[in-house]
Order: structure tokens, then sequence, then C-alpha cells
């Protein structure tokens, strides 16, 4: 997808519809956030080749260091690589500019040198969205990218709350699941099942 075709700069992407060009009218996107992670990832991996999806996962430059290998294997296998800061600083919509644009710059450039795609798309932690930030996220060719449907899967709130969440995700959404930050096993067995039921809705899931 052409960066200079995206439309929206100033304020972040929570649905499909706002990228240019968009993509089919039944498409939804499932966004990964937090890893990689040596336990969880390769089974995300697993689940998404299973039934046969693609997805687009935010990764953390500080683990891209450490699993290369393992940040390579998500995209070998067809997923979209994007930047989710260098060390998922919480807090960053009160850092100064400078500490942001390290936060955005470091993982930006870690994940081009050790997967070769540059990315498109960053996410703050969070969703914490400030001037600065959207301001560093554009001068490095990048779109905000937010969500629609979030069932704070990060909190391990049961796997029939991740479930009943997802599946009021529409056409156009944008999804939010995480397989870093601890255990995903909730995250893992809800998907497993809201896959193919939201396929057999007529659903495609996308890559941003």
């Amino acid at each position: 997808m052409d960066a200079a075709k995206l439309t929206a700069l100033e304020t972040p992407v929570r649905e499909l519809s706002q990228l240019s060009p968009p993509p089919p009218a039944e498409s939804i996107a499932l966004t990964i956030d937090d890893g990689p992670s040596p336990l969880w990832t390769p089974r995300v991996l697993d689940l998404l080749a299973e039934h046969e999806i693609h997805a687009t996962f935010f990764v953390i430059g500080e683990q891209v260091k450490e699993f290369s290998k393992l940040t390579r294997r998500i995209t070998d296998a067809g997923h979209q690589i994007c930047n989710h800061t260098e060390t998922h600083p919480i807090y960053i919509a009160n850092m100064s500019k400078k500490r942001v644009r390290k936060e955005i710059v470091e993982a930006h450039d870690r994940i081009a040198d050790v997967t070769g795609v540059v990315p498109q798309f960053f996410r703050s932690p969070g969703g914490a969205w400030t001037k600065s930030i959207l301001e560093t996220v554009a001068e490095h060719d990048m779109l905000p990218i937010d969500w629609a449907v979030d069932p704070r899967d990060w909190a391990r709130p049961g796997v029939g709350h991740i479930r009943r969440t997802l599946m009021k995700g529409k056409a156009g959404n944008i999804m939010l699941c995480h397989d870093g930050g601890g255990d995903r096993s909730q995250t893992l067995k809800a998907l497993d099942t809201v896959i193919p039921k939201m396929k057999k809705r007529g659903l495609t899931f996308v890559a941003l």
C-alpha cells in the first residue's frame, strides 16, 4: 500500500475504510501487539496458518532484537510487521519529543534491518496519541493505527469475554489482540473459535 496515498495522518486509523485504497467491503483486520514472544508468537503463527489468514503484528523493537529469527518468521509467513516502539513506554504521551522520536525511530530501523521490511504503520502503546507522536510517525512515512474492537485480552478476562467481544467485530473493523506481555492462552483459545465463525459469516481477514 502506497503511504503517499493514505488519507488519515492527523488522527489514528480505526477502520479499514480510512485506508486508501480501502480493502474489499467484507474485510476485517486482526492486529496482534507486544511480541515477538518466544512462547506465544509461534503458537499464534501456527493458528493463523491453520486457518489460512494473514494478520498485522505490531512488534516491540527490543523484542525484535532479542528474537530476530522469530521476527523474520512473521514476515516469511506473509504477515505484515509494524512499529510498536522500542521499549513499549506506556506513558509515551508524557515523554519529550526527543524521547518519542528515539522510541519510534529505533524500532523503525531495527525492524527494517532484521526483516528487510520498512514498517508502514505505527501503533502507540496503550493507544496514546499526541501531536509529537503523530508528527514523528508522519515524518517516517507511517500511518498511525488504532482499533475498533478491543477485548482487553492482555488482562486475561476469560476466553468467553474475549470471544464475545471479538464476535462483535464487523466488516471494516480493526481488531486488537496480543501475543506478548504475558500468558496469551486465552487469546489463542478465543481466536481458534472466532476466526472460523467470522469466515462463515462471510468476512475476509486482511493485513493492513
